[in-house]
């Protein structure tokens, strides 16, 4: 599955500094569809580079990091249950700064 996944706020810092990356997620064995908690767990393994702990809190996002699917907040479509397809466009966004 084809999809653009969009790092800001600072947490761009945690993979390399690239805050667009363009990715192709092979779904499960038998799996007909790719979850966000299904691409949490793939941004994990694959994107992050350092300090994974500043973007995951078990299974999701750490509070306070905002995550879009298409312009859209994940907490109106499901969270770990909103279901993606192709070429959607998925953003992280941290809300908490240092100062």
């Amino acid at each position: 599955m084809k999809l653009t996944i969009e790092f800001g706020g600072g947490l761009e810092l945690l993979c390399d500094s690239v805050k667009i990356h363009k990715v192709n997620v092979e779904l499960k064995n038998g799996e007909k569809k790719l979850t966000m908690k299904d691409l949490l767990a793939w941004v994990g393994s694959n994107l992050i580079k350092e300090r994974p702990e500043m973007f995951m809190k078990g299974d999701s996002v750490r509070p306070g990091v905002l995550v879009l699917v298409n312009d859209c907040d994940w907490e109106l479509s499901g969270q770990l249950d909103t279901t993606l397809e192709d070429e959607d466009v998925v953003v992280f966004i941290s809300t908490l700064h240092g100062g």
